[in-house]
C-alpha cells in the first residue's frame, strides 16, 4: 500500500529490505547500461542510427567518442563522483560535492558538457558552490547525476528531498525548470524503489506536467532530443510509458537518438527501479566495465542504508 501525500511522496508499509537493495542495484546499474548503450548513437538522428545499426540494441562502444565497449560517460561517472561525495562526509554537502566533481574533472573525462564544466571552473576560482542563477538554461546535466540523492533521501521528509536536489544541482545547474525536472526524476526512482507501479509512475509525470505544462509528453513523438531537460524527460517519458519492460524501454529511448546516452541513462535508473535487477539483460550486464558495475552497486547499497528509510531515522 502507498499514501501519496500533495507533493507525491510515497511512504512505504511493507517491503523487505532484500527488495530494495535489489531495485536499488537495478537503479544503479540501469543507469550506468543507459549510458553505455546510448552513447554509441549519441548525436545522431534516428534516420543516422537505422541506417548505421538497424535497430540499436546491443553494447558495442564507438560513437562519436570512440568508446571502448561496455565504458560510461559522464552521466555515471557524475553520479559516482557525487555519491562518494554523500558517503564520505555523511551528508548531501555543497562544498564537497563541488570538491568531488572538480577532482573527477582532473582525471580528464572522456566528455563533459560546458555546464558542468562552467560550474567546476566557478569553484575552482572562486570557492562557490553554487553557480547564479539562470533562467534559460535548463540543461540536464544535474538530473543525469541524480541517482544517489534519490537512494540516499529515501524515507526523508518531501522537503529535505527537493533541498537536497537544489544542493547537488545548484554547484552546475540553476533554473527552476531543471529543478523540477530532477525533483520528478527522483520521486520516479524512489517509487520505483518501494514497489511502485506504472500507474504510480504516471501520477508522478503528469504531477510534473500539472506544475509547468512544457514538460508536456503526450504531443509529438519525441526525436533526437537536446540537452535541455524538457526534451530530455519527453522522450523518457513517452519511452517509459510506451514499453513494458526494461529492455524494450531502453531500446526505445537510445533509439531516438539526440543526447542518447543521457536518455538512456535517466530512463535506466527510473526503470531499473521498477523492474528490478532481473529485468536487465544479461548480454548488457556481462560487458558493463567491470569496476564500474562493481562501484555501482557497492554505492547503491551503502546509500540505501544511509537513508533514512532503512536506518529508521
Amino acid at each position: 500500500m502507498f499514501v501519496l501525500d500533495p507533493r507525491t511522496e510515497f511512504i512505504p508499509t511493507d517491503l523487505p529490505a532484500g527488495t530494495l537493495y535489489d531495485r536499488a542495484a537495478a537503479a544503479y546499474l540501469g543507469l550506468a547500461v543507459g549510458d553505455a548503450l546510448g552513447a554509441t548513437v549519441e548525436f545522431l538522428t534516428p534516420r543516422e542510427i537505422l541506417s548505421q545499426y538497424g535497430e540499436h540494441r546491443d553494447i558495442v562502444g564507438g560513437g562519436w567518442l570512440g568508446l571502448r565497449k561496455g565504458r560510461v560517460t559522464d552521466d555515471t561517472e557524475m553520479s559516482l563522483a557525487l555519491g562518494r561525495s554523500i558517503l564520505a562526509t555523511g551528508g548531501v554537502n555543497a562544498g564537497a560535492i563541488a570538491h568531488a566533481f572538480s577532482e573527477w574533472m582532473r582525471t580528464k573525462p572522456v566528455d563533459i558538457g560546458n555546464t558542468v564544466r562552467r560550474g567546476i571552473s566557478l569553484y575552482r576560482q572562486t570557492g562557490a558552490t553554487e553557480v547564479a542563477r539562470h533562467d534559460y538554461d535548463a540543461g540536464n546535466g544535474a538530473c543525469m547525476r541524480c541517482l544517489p540523492i534519490a537512494l540516499y533521501t529515501l524515507g526523508a521528509d518531501p522537503d529535505a528531498v527537493e533541498q537536497a536536489n537544489r544542493i547537488q544541482a545548484h554547484v552546475t545547474h540553476h533554473n527552476a525548470l531543471s529543478d523540477a525536472g530532477t525533483l520528478a526524476v527522483i520521486r520516479m526512482v524512489q517509487a520505483g524503489l518501494l514497489g511502485g507501479d506504472r500507474g504510480h509512475l504516471k501520477e508522478l509525470a503528469e504531477a510534473l506536467v500539472a506544475e509547468d505544462e512544457r514538460y508536456r509528453y503526450d504531443r509529438r513523438r519525441m526525436e533526437n532530443p537536446g540537452g535541455y531537460l524538457v526534451e530530455t524527460l519527453r522522450a523518457v517519458f513517452q519511452a517509459l510509458f510506451a514499453t513494458d519492460s526494461f529492455e524494450s524501454a531502453l531500446v526505445e529511448v537510445v533509439n531516438r537518438g539526440g543526447d542518447a546516452d543521457t536518455t538512456g541513462a535517466i530512463l535506466g535508473m527510473i526503470a531499473g527501479a521498477h523492474y528490478g535487477l532481473d529485468a536487465i539483460p544479461r548480454r548488457w550486464l556481462n560487458v558493463l566495465d567491470k569496476e564500474t558495475a562493481r562501484d555501482c552497486k557497492a554505492q547503491a547499497i551503502a546509500l540505501l542504508r544511509a537513508s533514512p528509510h532503512m536506518s529508521g531515522a
